[in-house]
């Protein structure tokens, strides 16, 4: 089985101002996700839903121990990568599909999926 990261990419002003109810059907649709995985032969392996951009910090230099640490997000965009997941699959093309029902929320506009390199 390859192993696919699952990068979710999420608009955080959205996320802020959801009602509870929208937090609710998001934390749903994840715990249908993961359940999908199972069944229709996948296997989550790790994962996790990230702090806000704004707790990031960034390492920047050249060398060891020459390295400047500035707070927030790498890049400036209205949409961070908000959580992930870590997918065992020989199926990509359905692992595809089964983000469908990441995609069906307000939360997550795109899904991306990478196989992993084995080191």
């Amino acid at each position: 089985m390859t192993q696919y990261l699952v990068l979710l990419p999420s608009p955080e002003a959205r996320y802020a101002t959801a009602t509870d109810q929208e937090k609710q059907e998001l934390h749903t649709a994840h715990t249908e996700f993961v359940e999908l995985l199972g069944t229709r032969g996948h296997k989550m392996v790790g994962g996790a839903q990230l702090t806000p951009s704004t707790h990031a910090r960034v390492a920047r230099g050249s060398a060891l121990d020459d390295v400047t640490v500035t707070d927030g997000p790498f890049a400036e965009s209205a949409e961070q990568v908000a959580g992930y997941y870590l997918v065992e699959s020989d199926d990509v093309d359905d692992l595809a599909q089964v983000c469908g029902r990441l995609l069906s929320t307000p939360f997550h506009p795109a899904v991306e999926i990478r196989p992993t390199v084995a080191m």
